[in-house]
């Protein structure tokens, strides 16, 4: 929710933003335009009079958790505590028309792009000059920047071209831009978020340009961190792996959502890869940048998945030892290609399948987690907890990865960085405490991988 402090003289307007770090993004966008035309933004929709409702559409679950946000925003106008309830996001890019009809009490729907009608829905005016300006709801001491928009890949299980629609690069220089704006308000994680971060520019320039954009960022050496996320893996830029060893600043940890493993799999999932080129790529980052740590999504019960495939997947998980894994149960889009295949994997099988592989790497994270005690790592805090500051390691995105949790709390300040010594490793956290005894950063990825 936006800082804003609220007035009293214009109608009250709360944002709820739900589902991925893109959402964030767009919602920030929001509330710098509105902050600008002097709107009163409050934190909780409870004070609100406006209610704004930023949907999700990627799977069943973020669908159902939107459609309950907007439910519940205009109980709240038949209560007569909000005057007005607008849709906008994923969710209303996709079912526009169904949800006029099943919930035509909404005021307003707008899709995922759709910034200046959603600025003049509120009473503001649309100010094209800010385009870039954000007001964060992050925490202050790191933000997302998302350097594209949509996808251009056939993935046949996914629905956000038909969301965002196809991929747009943002060019270099409004990147830059952009970037500037959130160094001079002090982040210092910045992490750079779209639906496929290495299409980057094919577009627009000819040719992939993550490689030079990384490079660029990291010569405004306005940023102690920044971090690549949403990597797609096939077609991964070689010269991205190159710029690890130029730009200190580059947190050792790529994104790479993998989905499967399985050549059939793969195949009918449209994914452009196969098992084979899946390990050349990751031996291939490995070798390119010492102590990189990977993380990465798969997704159990596809239509095709066989039990064989499962197992060759499972062996991959068990094998390859990932930093970082997530899992997802297959959830049937309409309108992606994979719908005319049904859904024949039972739920029940779909659930064991998941669980078996998060058991494994509950076991890889453990294991992991044990040898780094006794090693010396930086992190950045976060927030205060109880007796503790809780951190993370570069290795180590918000709000999806394992935190460090660190003793003497009222040693620490949130949005700074530490040297801490890790005295304990859970199966999905870690416990240390400060010490004197800084490392050099490139001595961190040799004790921590």
């Amino acid at each position: 929710m936006s800082r804003i402090r609220p007035g009293t003289d214009k109608p009250r307007i709360g944002v709820v933003t739900l589902g991925c770090s893109k959402n964030i993004v767009d919602s920030e966008h929001l509330l710098a335009q509105l902050k600008v035309s002097d709107a009163t933004v409050v934190n909780d929709i409870a004070e609100a009079d406006i209610a704004v409702i930023n949907t999700c559409g990627f799977i069943e679950a973020a669908k159902q958790e939107s459609l309950d946000a907007v439910v519940e925003a205009l109980e709240r106008k038949r209560s007569g505590t909000l005057k007005k309830v607008v849709v906008m996001g994923c969710l209303s890019e996709r079912y526009r028309e169904d949800l006029r009809k099943a919930l035509p009490e909404v005021d307003a729907y707008f899709g995922s792009n759709h910034l200046r009608e959603v600025v003049t829905e509120l009473g503001s005016d649309f100010r094209r000059e800010l385009l870039g300006e954000r007001v964060l709801t992050t925490p202050q001491h790191f933000a997302y920047l998302k350097i594209s928009e949509g996808c251009d890949r056939p993935c046949s299980f996914c629905a956000i071209p038909l969301m965002r629609g196809t991929h747009r690069t943002k060019p270099l220089e409004d990147v830059l831009r952009e970037a500037k704006t959130l160094a001079s308000m002090k982040v210092k994680e910045l992490i750079l978020i779209g639906q496929d971060t290495t299409y980057y520019g094919l577009d627009l320039y000819g040719e992939r340009r993550l490689g030079t954009l990384l490079r660029t960022l990291g010569e405004l050496d306005s940023f102690e961190w920044i971090r690549l996320m949403y990597a797609y893996p096939s077609g991964f830029p070689q010269d991205v792996l190159n710029v690890f060893q130029d730009v200190p600043a580059l947190c050792r940890y790529i994104d790479l959502p993998l989905q499967h493993v399985s050549d059939p799999v793969l195949k009918s999932m449209r994914r452009g890869m196969t098992e084979k080129r899946t390990r050349d790529l990751l031996e291939r980052m490995h070798r390119a940048v010492p102590g990189l740590a990977i993380r990465t999504t798969f997704i159990v019960g596809y239509p095709n998945e066989t039990d064989d495939d499962f197992q060759v997947l499972y062996d991959f998980v068990k094998e390859t030892k990932f930093h970082r894994l997530g899992v997802f149960t297959y959830s049937q889009e309409d309108g992606t290609a994979a719908e005319a295949l049904g859904d024949p994997v039972p739920e029940a099988v779909k659930q064991e399948r998941m669980s078996a592989l998060m058991e494994l790497q509950r076991e890889i994270s453990e294991e992991r987690n044990a040898s780094l005690t006794g090693s010396v790592v930086r992190v950045l805090i976060d927030r205060i907890e109880g007796a503790h500051a809780v951190g993370r390691t570069e290795w180590d995105a918000p709000e999806i990865d394992q935190e460090i949790y660190v003793k003497d709390a009222e040693a620490f300040s949130p949005g700074n960085f530490y040297d801490v010594r890790i005295v304990e490793g859970m199966e999905y956290d870690l416990y240390a405490e400060r010490t004197a005894t800084p490392v050099p950063r490139r001595e961190f990825h040799e004790v921590a991988f």
